[in-house]
């Protein structure tokens, strides 16, 4: 129940109606006694919109698209790697100080962990060159130490941007990668790589029956991922599991994407389990 004592969420976004958050996040409220509530606005005005976190003390918000990078010049202080990735999706309210945070990436990597995957020392392929892929690229780079990973698609100026990037400010090694002009090298990418994840929308619903590389391209003992999590067992993981692949679905990112939210507003656990059930129900899992 919720009071004049509330501390009150939201997200920010447009569209935005659509968002599973606000069950995620109210169910994990009421679970753990927290006097507070979220709500979803869509918005157009993102500067106005941050104003009103300010002016009406707002403890705290998602940011999703498109607004992720507009609210960044708004705040007052970004985190090192959402700085890198180029991108916010969490602001905390720390007594009027906003501050910019990416837990889309640390999502990805709780996910891996969480399998039983160390990072650390590990050569990664990651396919696709968006925000997704920013996202994971950035933080196994920046707080993972790598081995090197290596940037594999279709759009050159992309993937040669982020590429550099990982270069200039992580000191990571890696390669820029043409998927449809260097099939040979990047096979030879994948075969060799310790984590290949797909950060590409290749496979996502409706188009179930696409994937952006052929299995045998990739070593049995590699761990593949998929940030995919509509469906979520996208053919990528299904064939990579059946050759005796590690798989993480990309479910496992959008979950603790929120749990590291929640965990940021509230600095208490967060309840994991009620959470991945609330997604999986909206996703309509059994």
């Amino acid at each position: 129940m919720t009071d004049a004592h509330s501390n009150v969420y939201c997200i920010l976004g447009n569209p935005v109606r659509h968002s599973m958050s606000p069950h995620v996040h109210n169910a994990a409220f009421e679970k753990c006694g927290i006097n507070s509530v979220y709500v979803a606005f869509e918005v157009k005005d993102v500067e106005g919109s941050v104003r009103g976190i300010r002016a009406l003390g707002i403890a705290g918000a998602s940011v999703t698209i498109p607004h992720k990078l507009a609210v960044m010049p708004l705040l007052d202080e970004i985190d090192p790697v959402a700085t890198m990735i180029g991108a916010v999706n969490t602001i905390v309210n720390d007594n009027g100080k906003l501050l910019g945070l990416n837990t889309d990436g640390p999502g990805a990597v709780k996910a891996l962990k969480e399998a039983g995957i160390d990072p650390q020392g590990k050569k990664v392929a990651i396919i696709g060159s968006g925000g997704a892929s920013r996202a994971v690229c950035f933080s196994l780079a920046a707080q993972e130490k790598v081995d090197r990973i290596d940037v594999i698609g279709i759009i050159p100026d992309e993937i040669k941007q982020l590429s550099g990037e990982i270069a200039d400010k992580t000191g990571v090694s890696t390669e820029a990668i043409m998927l449809d002009m260097e099939e040979t090298k990047a096979q030879q990418t994948i075969t060799a790589a310790d984590i290949v994840a797909n950060a590409s929308p290749i496979g996502m619903h409706p188009n179930e029956n696409e994937t952006p590389i052929p299995v045998e391209w990739i070593d049995p003992k590699a761990a593949v991922f998929d940030v995919i999590y509509n469906p979520l067992e996208t053919r990528l993981l299904k064939e990579a599991a059946e050759q005796g692949c590690k798989t993480i679905q990309g479910v496992e990112m959008f979950i603790n994407q929120a749990v590291l939210q929640f965990e940021a507003w509230t600095k208490e656990s967060a309840p994991v389990e009620l959470m991945r059930r609330i997604v999986l129900e909206n996703l309509g899992a059994k």
